[in-house]
């Protein structure tokens, strides 16, 4: 309910007012004098005021109500003030206008006039405070980015932004954050930005490739291993956790961890414990967890491949990286980024960029670039530079065309595959990103 006061020497006036007010489903608060008026202002939240012009007997110069005004807005700027004044201080009251006063009325008033000003004045008090907390969240968040580390990522579309905001927010906690999506799409470079503007920046970063460790190497990769733990260990080794510690690990493509590795992480995950393999002396250790996947866990933990409480001590936060052809706006910078100044784009080429689909994502479009650069022969780079001039419309040709694909085609191919999205998303020709989307879309339960 908002707060109206009424400011006026006549008790009798303050009492119509204020009924009015409370019949109208305003909370009404009155006082007599300019003391008390600035007190209430300074002390509560008033969304507007209705004020005199004079306070003192047999005066009527409005001299009080004017420099009552301009103190109540010293106090709350842009405060809305309904002025009600006798015809003799018209004048200086439309002079309060020009210096800000939201309106003024004459004795005796019209109630309809005045409630249909009080309603209009507060909504559009209330809509430039809400407009001014946005621009102000807004610089401010502006400043955090163009004071953030972000590791010399490249975007410009709105998903990116969102992404970068939340990567952010996150880089202060301790929380173990899972990032996900298509090979290529730039995970590794979220796990960057989440360690460089963490408290631990300056404390160690360690990356580990699950995906490229032999699955008999992998535990003694992660935990360490002692001399003869097994054939070739020829001296003690130390695991990414014992390197890490105190700073940050990363274990990019996760869901390729066995069994018996995820039981392992899970203990150190909850208790900070673990052993070197082919030793029995606990160890413990203190890093903030950042793993990354391009598989579908869910799916995995369906099939009995990935433990469904891992995932739960992994994922606390999860941040999706979508694929490059879902975030077009980037194509173009980053691509200008890769081939260096010295090169430019024409128009054609641009929008041969932005049609080609990029399956292998920002990696790909990087190899593209080198491509580019190698074999370009003047410094306006065309598009049969990045090997695009034919296939751009055949890929559009190949392409399935995504809207077609129904709603009903879509429950049919989750009964068929037992709702795994990987193999949905397969079926249908849509990546899990896309296929996603149009779950939210269709209101389809997962």
């Amino acid at each position: 309910m908002d707060n109206v006061l009424v400011v006026d020497d006549n008790v009798a006036i303050c009492q119509a007012l204020a009924l009015m007010l409370e019949l109208n489903g305003y909370h009404a608060l009155y006082c007599h004098t300019e003391v008390d008026a600035k007190n209430i202002v300074a002390q509560q939240d008033i969304s507007l005021v209705i004020q005199d012009m004079n306070f003192s007997a047999d005066t009527t110069s409005g001299t009080e109500g004017k420099r009552l005004f301009f103190a109540l807005r010293d106090i709350q700027p842009g405060l809305p003030i309904i002025l009600i004044t006798a015809w003799t201080q018209l004048e200086m009251a439309v002079e309060l206008v020009k210096q800000g006063s939201a309106d003024y009325m004459s004795k005796p008033w019209d109630d309809d006039k005045l409630l249909t000003s009080i309603g209009n004045l507060i909504s559009l008090h209330k809509l430039t405070q809400s407009n001014k907390k946005l621009v102000k969240a807004e610089a401010e968040r502006n400043v955090a980015i163009v004071d953030a580390d972000l590791c010399g990522l490249v975007y410009a579309s709105g998903t990116m932004q969102r992404i970068v905001d939340l990567t952010l927010q996150l880089a202060n906690s301790d929380v173990s954050v899972l990032v996900t999506g298509p090979n290529g799409a730039g995970k590794d470079k979220i796990a960057d930005i989440l360690h460089a503007n963490s408290p631990l920046r300056d404390k160690p970063l360690i990356k580990v490739n699950i995906g490229a460790l032999p699955s008999e190497l992998m535990e003694a990769e992660l935990f360490g291993a002692e001399v003869g733990a097994f054939t070739g260990a020829t001296k003690a080794r130390v695991g990414r956790f014992e390197a890490a510690n105190g700073g940050t690990l990363f274990l990019d493509e996760i869901g390729n961890l066995p069994l018996s590795g995820q039981v392992k992480l899970l203990r150190v995950l909850q208790t900070g414990e673990y052993e070197r393999l082919g030793s029995s002396q606990t160890r413990k250790c203190n890093v903030r967890l950042i793993s990354a996947t391009n598989a579908d866990l869910k799916a995995d933990i369906a099939e009995g491949t990935f433990r469904e409480d891992l995932y739960y001590r992994l994922n606390v936060i999860e941040l999706r990286v979508p694929a490059l052809c879902d975030r077009v706006d980037d194509i173009v910078p980053l691509t200008q980024h890769f081939i260096g100044p010295e090169f430019s784009l024409s128009k054609t080429t641009q929008k041969a960029l932005n049609s080609h689909l990029w399956p292998g994502n920002v990696r790909e479009l990087q190899n593209a670039c080198k491509r580019a650069v190698l074999l370009a022969r003047e410094n306006k780079l065309a598009a049969v530079d990045f090997g695009l001039s034919d296939a751009v419309d055949e890929i559009r040709v190949s392409a399935p065309n995504h809207d077609d694909i129904s709603k009903d085609e879509i429950v049919a191919a989750m009964k068929a595959h037992d709702g795994v999205i990987a193999r949905v998303a397969k079926s249908v020709g849509l990546s899990r990103q896309a296929l996603y989307r149009r779950l939210d879309k269709f209101g389809i339960t997962r």
